[in-house]
């Protein structure tokens, strides 16, 4: 019996204990050409008293003379940095360069904070006065109302943005890809496509409510992309890994165009962060 519970044991640590490696398609590549990435401030209406960091990469093949498709990143000084679990940045100059996605401009938000002025790189770090949970969390429209309103308009002042839904994706982990979902599901008239890492689908601010919604609601025109690892989180909002579950079921029950790439991983980026080049393949395909 003792010999049984060692082997199985043993077979079983490698799975809890397995990393997820960045592939090619997200290092640089010589030759390949590089995007601009410019870093910005931007003081909110819409969430009033709040200030953000935000990044923009622009394709080195933008030229100005057509819309270019947009993707936008929740958090997104965790996705834009070139030696970060996403590297998203590194990983639209690869595909784009191969033809593989559409010319897109990726707007990298970080989330509001309650100051006059922000020191140095907003991060992880910076929590005091935040507002990230209501503007991630709730499931209203006052985020997707943010972007039209606010963002959308005044990157649209530097490059040339395409107007179709169908052409706009949003993208978050945990509590930002549960936004990712919120703005698609409320605006489909301004995103139809979503990215959600460890999306946090728990009862936070109610979002343990989607699974249901999407059994009774209306079919949204929508394009909808999950990743999670049986080993996130698991606490008073309920169970990550279960919450995801229980999406992908409804949006299988509801046949949307859907796609759920479980994992062995935690609450993190390494996951999402490997299987980044095909999730994009996968979100922007004809």
């Amino acid at each position: 019996m003792i010999k049984a519970l060692t082997l199985v044991l043993c077979l079983s640590a490698p799975l809890l204990a397995e990393k997820y490696k960045l592939g090619p398609d997200s290092m640089v590549q010589e030759g390949v050409p590089k995007g601009k990435v410019t870093r910005h401030e931007w003081r909110s209406e819409v969430f009033k008293g709040t200030l953000r960091q935000y990044y923009l990469y622009v394709p080195a093949q933008y030229d100005g003379t057509k819309e270019a498709n947009v993707l936008v990143f929740q958090d997104g000084h965790a996705y834009v940095g070139p030696k970060g679990q996403i590297r998203a940045s590194t990983v639209m100059d690869n595909l784009i360069a191969k033809g593989e996605i559409p010319l897109t401009v990726g707007i990298f938000l970080n989330p509001g904070l309650f100051t006059d002025k922000i020191e140095g790189v907003q991060g992880w770090k910076m929590k005091k006065g935040s507002n990230r949970s209501v503007e991630y969390d709730s499931l209203n429209g006052d985020y997707a109302e943010f972007l039209e309103k606010e963002i959308l308009p005044e990157v649209g002042k530097t490059v040339k943005l395409t107007q179709d839904p169908g052409k706009r994706a949003i993208c978050g982990m945990s509590s930002g890809g549960i936004c990712a979902f919120t703005v698609a599901w409320e605006r489909p008239d301004l995103f139809r496509k979503v990215i959600s890492h460890i999306g946090s689908f728990t009862n936070i601010r109610g979002g343990h409510v989607y699974p249901a919604l999407i059994r009774r609601s209306d079919k949204r025109p929508i394009r909808v992309f999950l990743q999670d690892g049986d080993q996130d989180l698991n606490n008073q909002h309920g169970n990550w890994w279960l919450s995801n579950l229980q999406m992908e079921k409804a949006l299988k029950f509801r046949d949307y165009d859907y796609k759920f790439v479980p994992g062995k991983g935690g609450h993190n980026g390494e996951h999402g962060g490997a299987i980044f080049p095909d999730t994009l393949r996968w979100i922007w395909r004809e």
